[in-house]
């Protein structure tokens, strides 16, 4: 999709969670987490309007155009990313008992 939603970078150029800013403009944390993954549909303008309210930030901010093979490059950048912590090892094996306090 050629619109890029940017909110992880604003996320995290403003050190504030998804949890904290689903809050603060009352829209379900499932919901906001569609439109950072990209994979809404459509946006409310009043959606827009409390992200931009709360993040003190203008809608190209949070939204850009980006032809087809830059965004699907992103998209596979941010799959990567995700991907890699899925690979951190663990902090014991699955099958070992689980220590006592």
């Amino acid at each position: 999709m050629p619109i890029v939603v940017k909110l992880d970078d604003l996320l995290h150029a403003r050190r504030m969670t998804l949890t904290e800013l689903a809050e603060r403009i009352g829209i379900t944390l499932a919901n906001l987490s569609i439109l950072k993954t990209g994979k809404a549909r459509a946006v409310r303008f009043s959606t827009l309007e409390a992200i931009c309210d709360v993040m003190q930030c203008q809608p190209g901010d949070l939204l850009e155009y980006a032809p087809p093979a830059v965004a699907e490059e992103a998209a596979v950048a941010a799959h990567a990313t995700a991907s890699s912590a899925a690979r951190l090892p663990l902090k014991r094996p699955l099958d070992a008992a689980p220590e006592e306090a």
